[in-house]
């Protein structure tokens, strides 16, 4: 291998959702960093099966309001 081309591999912690954490090791950041995660396997829905809606800038709002009228009529 050439020498002085590759970047640093350092040791950094994880944060789950949870608040439980491990250490790990990458090239982001520096030694010692900590990474805080919004979304992991304890929470993404693909895992967890359980399916939640994120209402972001009240864009699920404005689309539930604009198609209220589509479903179907009992």
């Amino acid at each position: 291998m050439k020498k002085d081309i590759h970047p640093d591999y350092h040791d950094i912690t994880v944060v789950m959702t949870d608040g439980s954490e491990y250490t790990t090791r990458s090239t982001m950041g520096k030694e010692g960093d900590t990474i805080r995660l919004d979304v992991d396997p304890k929470t993404h829905p693909a895992w967890t099966g359980v399916h939640r809606l994120l209402d972001s800038g009240g864009q699920l709002a404005k689309f539930n309001k604009r198609f209220a009228n589509l479903g179907l009529k009992n």
